[in-house]
């Protein structure tokens, strides 16, 4: 169900290089799985901006995104008390019981971190602790790993240059862990790592695309992927689709 809404701005702090974490206060009822997103209307900006929703209470939700252009600029400049039109609820989100009763990893990749993070407190509720691995460019844009730790998840780092972690890709930290099922959330190449190297550990997932989007809600077929039925849309469709399904050109 998606609503539209007005949101007041609780927090808007830099967590990270060039990455924030805004609070909002308002109504989630629409937010139903880890995973989902919201589309922001920004003045001056004819399209919204979609973010994932990193967690959410019944009493408003954490957003946190990185500075990629003058949208998300804008973003970084609003305080407390400004508000912001949201429509809420868009996306299919992770399904955690797919993972019952099995060893399971988390993986993200940059700003593909913030929908795992709900995804992990729900997986604990159910019963499955999993293992996390996140991956960052350098120990200046590393976020939320102490976050993961404290739910009582083991946190493996890597960064491309060595600063934090293990020095290489996510799949650096993958390459020796044993698992049986995995949600991802990243960028194109790194799922398709993901991917290739979970198949061949016979390990079965849930992976989410980042993907530009023009409406959010199915109209202009903007955000389409390769499936093994055909393109779908990944923002009404997805934006998390199984193993099974994905097909990487």
């Amino acid at each position: 169900m998606t609503k539209n809404a007005i949101y007041t701005i609780e927090t808007n702090q830099p967590i990270a290089n060039d990455v924030f974490a805004m609070r909002l206060a308002g109504p989630t009822g629409a937010l139903v799985a880890p995973g989902q997103f919201v589309n922001i209307l920004l003045n001056g900006f004819y399209l919204r901006r979609p973010i994932s929703v990193c967690d959410w209470d019944e009493a408003g939700m954490l957003l946190i995104y990185k500075i990629l252009g003058k949208g998300t600029a804008q973003m970084a400049t609003m305080q407390p008390g400004q508000t912001l039109n949201l429509l809420t609820g868009l996306g299919n989100g992770f399904t955690v019981s797919a993972a019952t009763g099995k060893p399971t990893v988390l993986v993200g990749g940059g700003v593909g971190v913030p929908p795992l993070f709900s995804l992990a407190k729900q997986l604990i509720t159910a019963g499955n602790i999993p293992e996390v691995v996140l991956g960052f460019r350098s120990s200046g844009d590393v976020f939320y790993a102490e976050e993961f730790a404290k739910l009582g998840c083991k946190v493996h780092l890597a960064t491309e240059d060595g600063t934090a972690g293990t020095k290489g890709f996510v799949t650096t930290a993958l390459q020796d862990m044993a698992y049986d099922y995995y949600y991802t959330c990243g960028p194109n190449a790194m799922l398709q790592a993901v991917h290739a190297l979970s198949a061949q550990k016979g390990a079965a997932g849930q992976l989410s695309f980042e993907e530009r989007m023009g409406c959010g809600f199915g109209a202009c077929m903007g955000c389409s992927c390769h499936t093994q039925v055909g393109p779908k849309r990944v923002c009404v469709d997805g934006p998390v689709f199984t193993s099974e399904e994905v097909v990487f050109a």
